[in-house]
């Protein structure tokens, strides 16, 4: 079964970019390639208990298991030594990348306390978004009584598209609640 912001995409969204922009074809309209979800876990990386349990949440949140990253080099006022546990990372991609983008928009992000929108200034020169959560159990797959810990989030969308105007345009399309511009 194809996730509904997947057709969602195919039949309205596609074809609506296509005519705003006087693309040729649907292959030059701007695409969602990939999401990578990052959890830095710092000084905690190092307790077993402590990644067991933020590996766990990753997985529940994404659907997917999450790979450990290591440190490429040691840094004394860090406190890190090369190849130690650094965090955890999960890349999306296809239906479950889908799945999670309307879990996050539709649901997650309205949960945030105080939340008043997404800011427009994280694409980069590419057009990918990039924007941090701070706390990871605004999810509801995540059990706030058993989260022993609330941790920060980094999402990165790698968008497929020729400039920044026209990966904004694919988002505000997907209804991600950005700040408008008089807001405050």
């Amino acid at each position: 079964m194809t996730p509904r912001l997947k057709e969602k995409f195919n039949k309205e969204i596609q074809p609506a970019l296509k005519d705003q922009f006087g693309f040729k074809n649907i292959y030059m309209v701007p695409k969602i390639e990939k999401i990578v979800l990052n959890m830095g876990l710092g000084l905690d990386a190092t307790d077993s208990k402590t990644l067991k349990s933020c590996e766990e949440d990753i997985a529940k949140i994404t659907g997917q298991k999450p790979i450990i990253t290591k440190f490429k080099k040691s840094v004394a006022n860090f406190k890190t030594r090369k190849g130690s546990n650094a965090g955890l990372k999960v890349t999306l991609r296809k239906n479950r990348m889908y799945e999670f983008l309307d879990r996050l928009v539709n649901i997650a992000l309205p949960r945030i306390k105080d939340f008043r929108g997404l800011s427009p200034k994280g694409f980069d020169k590419f057009g990918n978004y990039t924007f941090g959560i701070k706390e990871h159990i605004i999810f509801p797959e995540v059990s706030f009584d058993r989260a022993d810990k609330v941790r920060g989030l980094d999402i990165v969308l790698v968008i497929k598209a020729k400039s920044k105007e026209h990966s904004f345009a694919l988002l505000e399309k997907m209804n991600f609640p950005f700040i408008n511009k008089g807001d405050n």
